[in-house]
Parts: structure tokens; sequence; C-alpha cells
């Protein structure tokens, strides 16, 4: 069920404590995403989010996604732990809604050239638009179930044969198809997909990702030799369907 966020401009799936699982722009507003040209250390992304935010007239509450890279996936009381630090700053924000979290989120950890601590990548808000057409950003998911976090139910658990990244990727599909839907939007409207994971795509890729996208197919997908945010997960995407893309410098 969509919740709508009068403050930030758009509406949300709801997730859990951390993230949620999407959102998609309300009217008389569009979803714009940027990103660095280099990821930086995490506290001084979210101030330079701030900046960014108030010098195009925005309050906090139209941050709407975030994009964190890691210097390596987290255990699962890991992840907990980091995610008690991430969530504060948007409670402090005010950006909470009723105590549910309306920021989707993508954290991945780069197998090359990691950073050193958590640090931001991107992140989508919205802006004032005359557009018609909606806006909208997916959070990042594995193959976990929705709303789980709990090791015992990641699909094809320590496999990594082709048929189990193809079960994975197949999973994972399914996730992003019902969130999609959840939003009011389709894959035909989908400008960017990133697929994040170390293991080898092609072998599947036109079969279990670019047909089931349909339209979206159209502008291929981006993979990121990175692994997903949790030890154990092999596989994740994201996508969206933004009026606008812009870099920052680092």
């Amino acid at each position: 069920m969509l919740i709508s966020n009068p403050k930030g401009g758009y509406s949300f799936l709801r997730g859990i404590s951390p993230y949620s699982a999407g959102a998609v722009s309300s009217a008389g507003f569009a979803i714009e995403h940027a990103r660095f040209a280099a990821p930086g250390p995490l506290d001084a992304g979210f101030a330079r989010v701030r900046a960014h935010l108030q010098k195009v007239g925005r309050p906090p509450q139209a941050l709407c996604g975030m994009e964190l890279r890691s210097p390596k996936p987290f255990t699962f009381a890991g992840f907990n732990q980091f995610n008690s630090g991430y969530v504060q700053v948007l409670k402090d924000w005010g950006i909470f809604l009723d105590g549910l979290n309306p920021v989707a989120r993508t954290n991945v950890a780069p197998e090359l050239t990691p950073p050193s601590a958590p640090s931001l990548y991107g992140f989508s808000y919205t802006v004032p638009s005359a557009a018609k057409q909606k806006s909208f950003v997916v959070a990042g998911a594995g193959e976990l179930p929705e709303g789980s976090l709990d090791p015992h139910d990641v699909v094809r658990m320590g496999q990594t044969s082709e048929d189990a990244l193809r079960e994975k990727a197949r999973f994972v599909m399914g996730l992003m198809t019902g969130r999609i839907n959840g939003l009011g939007v389709s894959w035909d409207e989908v400008t960017v997909t990133e697929i994040y994971t170390v293991h080898p795509i092609c072998t599947y890729l036109a079969a279990e990702i670019l047909k089931p996208m349909r339209g979206g197919g159209n502008h291929g997908v981006t993979w990121h030799y990175s692994r997903p945010p949790i030890e154990s997960i092999e596989y994740e995407m994201d996508l969206r369907g933004c009026a606008r893309e812009i870099v920052l410098p680092a």
C-alpha cells in the first residue's frame, strides 16, 4: 500500500526501519537523481545532500532515495548495527513519517577499490514539476523475501552455480516487479536498471532480466561489480524512472 508523504512530494511503499521499498512522485513533483563523481564518507555525504537540497530550494523531507557504498559486506548483526546510526540521521532531520522510514536505499560493497568507510554514492529527491508522467525509485533488493533480514530466508543460500544464480535473479526480478506494481508504474517507465553481483550474468541476462523488463530493457542494464550489503547474499538489483540525472563533483 502506498503511503502519502505530503512534505516530501512523494508516496512510498512501506519497507523496514532502514529503508522503504520505493518512492513515487506526487502530482506537481518529479524525482531527480544525483550521484557524486566519487563516493565520499557518509557523514560528509549527508551534509552535501542537505546543502544540495537547500540549493535547489527543497526541504530535507524531499529526500526519497540513498545509494551507499560499504568497505565489505556486513554480517546480519553488523548490518543492523550500521542501520541504527544511519536511521538516526533521518530521524534527526524530521524525515520519518509516523514512525516509518520513507527513504528508499541501496547499499552495496564494491569488489574492487572499495571505500575505507561507509560512503555515499548518490541520492534522489523531489522537485516541483509540471510533468504528468510519474517518476520513481525502487530500493535495492537481494534474494531475501520482502521484510526479512533473516539469513535462513536467503534463496539458495551458499550456492553460486549457474542454476542457483539464475533462480536468485528470477526471485529478485519478482521483487522488483512487485514494487513497481505497488508504486503504480510499469517496467516500460524504467529508465535505469542496476545489477550488483560479482558473478557472471550473461547466461541468464536476456531470458530472466531483459525480456521481463519489456520497454525498460531498451535502456539495458548497468552492472556494478559489487557485492550486496550482507554476507551470504549474492545478487541485488535496484531501478528507477527519473526525470533528470545529474553528476555532482567529488
